[in-house]
């Protein structure tokens, strides 16, 4: 998802000609990470399988009890995408926020035969468990920031699969929320996507609705679910625009804190103009701002 954030890119640049960009030591210590360092560690393993691998950030002066950690969740329908298309991403972070850590995940793909659901929230927890340990020396405070299928499966482990809460914050980008939605289940274009996620139960919906409901944030939203962003295009070839009212909905019927909009012109995550791209940006950032300073 190369353009989710992307933009952000220049105002890094900007921002390193300003004031400095320090370059991280890139030296790693498999046993432990001396906490007055930083580091930039690339393709760490949580899990045996070689899709089960991330980059991780982890800023110098770092404690277990200050230091939270973003969650980077690249999408590509379940069934494609890398970690690398957040690189930018997470280097604008860096810049933003160099007092937070970050993770950049790539996790195992899904196929009819192999569906992503439950194994991809299966390696987000993985993911997690390797980050909480104590050599990294960070906390378990965690903002999930995710586009399309990253920001569905962002939605659906904080709101269905973190029952202490770690995650504080969840920013949503062009994310399918409602898998139950007929916009979806009645068009064979899109659900061919989903079979990414649920494998051949999509050629069955009657059958397998129960399925469809499990897997849609919208349907596991609770009183305790964390604050969330949204963020859609009205332009999206492949998000229905039913989608954000009915997560909208979801919230408001809970009464989680959450704010969304839709950009007129925009696509699956292209925004139509710089006011667009400038309004996406101020609003994600006053977001974390807000909830995971």
């Amino acid at each position: 998802m190369k353009y989710i954030l992307q933009f952000l890119l220049g105002s890094v640049i900007i921002l390193c000609v300003g004031v400095g960009c320090n370059k991280e030591d890139d030296v790693v210590q498999p046993a432990v990470y001396d906490v007055s360092k930083s580091y930039s560690l690339k393709d760490v393993e949580y899990g045996k399988d070689a899709a089960q691998r991330m980059d991780v950030y982890l800023p110098a002066n770092r404690s277990s009890d200050k230091t939270k950690v973003f969650v980077m969740i690249h999408g590509g329908g379940w069934s494609a995408g890398d970690k690398a298309d957040y690189t930018a991403t997470m280097d604008a972070f860096k810049n933003y926020f160099p007092g937070h850590a970050i993770i950049n995940i790539n996790y195992r793909l899904g196929t009819q035969q192999s569906p992503g659901y439950p194994k991809q929230i299966q390696d987000i927890q993985s993911a997690l468990d390797e980050i909480k340990k104590q050599k990294y020396n960070v906390s378990e405070q965690y903002l999930l920031f995710g586009g399309s299928a990253g920001a569905h499966l962002s939605l659906l482990y904080a709101y269905a699969f973190d029952p202490d809460h770690h995650v504080k914050g969840v920013v949503n980008t062009v994310g399918p929320v409602d898998l139950t939605d007929t916009l979806l289940t009645g068009n064979v274009v899109l659900m061919g996507v989903v079979g990414g996620l649920l494998g051949k139960a999509i050629y069955d919906y009657k059958s397998n609705e129960a399925l469809f409901v499990e897997a849609s944030p919208a349907k596991r939203v609770t009183a305790t679910s964390p604050p969330t962003i949204s963020f859609y295009g009205d332009k999206d070839p492949l998000i229905p625009v039913t989608q954000m009212p009915l997560l909208r909905k979801a919230l408001e019927e809970k009464a989680v804190w959450h704010y969304d909009t839709i950009y007129p012109g925009g696509g699956h995550g292209l925004w139509a103009s710089e006011a667009q791209n400038q309004d996406y940006i101020n609003r994600t950032i006053g977001f974390i701002n807000q909830f995971f300073k």
